[in-house]
C-alpha cells in the first residue's frame, strides 16, 4: 500500500556530496602541529625515566646472570665496560656510558686481564645516559662463588646533564653477599 503524499524518489532535491576543504585541513593540521609542540616537553621526563629504568633493570640482571656463570664455570667471569664508540663517551673508567659485557676468561692474570675472553652476554645502554661506577674500575670480576672483589659495587644511572637529585636518577647496588638492588635517588650513593 502506498501513502497517498509521500513523494516518490525521483523528486528528491539532489545534494552534492560535500569533503574537507584543502584549507580546513591546513587548519586542522596546524593545530595539532602547535598541541604536539607544546606537549613534548612535558613528556621528556617520561622518556628520561624509562631510559635509566631500562638501563637498570638491565644492569641488574646482567649482575645476576655473570653471578650465576660464575658458578656455574668455577669463577673466570668477568664483567667489563664497553669502550667508547662513535654513539657515546666513556672516557674515566668509571664511566660505563656505553654499556658492558659479561665475559668468561680461561684464566684471569694479577692485573685482571682476561685471557681468551668469549662474550656471554652484551648490553649497550640507551642514549644521553650516563652511568657511573662508584669504584673500582673498568671491569668487575667474580670468583668461583660469583662474589665480586671487594666489599659491595655500586652504580648511578642518570640522564644525560641531570644530577643525582633527578627524580629519573637510580642507583644500582651488590652487596657482598651478591644482592643486587636498584635504590632512589635520595639513597645513592650505594653505601654497601
Amino acid at each position: 500500500m502506498q501513502l497517498p503524499h509521500a513523494p516518490s524518489r525521483q523528486h528528491w532535491p539532489q545534494t552534492a556530496e560535500r569533503g574537507f576543504t584543502v584549507i580546513e585541513l591546513m587548519v586542522v593540521v596546524t593545530i595539532m602541529a602547535v598541541l604536539a609542540a607544546l606537549a613534548t616537553p612535558s613528556f621528556t621526563p617520561i622518556i628520561e625515566g624509562w631510559r635509566v629504568r631500562q638501563a637498570a633493570n638491565g644492569l641488574e640482571s646482567t649482575l645476576y646472570y655473570a653471578r650465576s656463570e660464575a658458578i656455574k664455570r668455577g669463577g673466570n667471569v668477568v664483567i667489563q665496560k664497553l669502550p667508547s664508540s662513535t654513539s657515546c663517551t666513556a672516557d674515566n673508567v668509571d664511566d660505563w656510558n656505553c654499556g658492558w659485557q659479561v665475559l668468561s676468561c680461561s684464566s684471569i692474570n694479577a692485573s685482571g686481564t682476561c685471557a681468551d675472553p668469549e662474550v656471554l652476554q652484551s648490553f649497550e645502554t640507551p642514549a644521553r645516559l650516563e652511568v657511573t661506577r662508584s669504584s673500582g674500575g673498568a671491569r668487575i670480576q667474580l670468583n668461583r662463588w660469583g662474589l665480586v672483589d671487594g666489599t659491595w659495587l655500586g652504580f648511578s644511572l642518570v640522564p644525560l646533564g641531570k644530577s643525582l637529585s633527578n627524580s629519573a636518577a637510580r642507583g644500582v647496588c651488590m652487596s657482598s653477599g651478591g644482592r643486587v638492588r636498584i635504590i632512589p635517588p635520595e639513597d645513592i650513593p650505594c653505601t654497601g
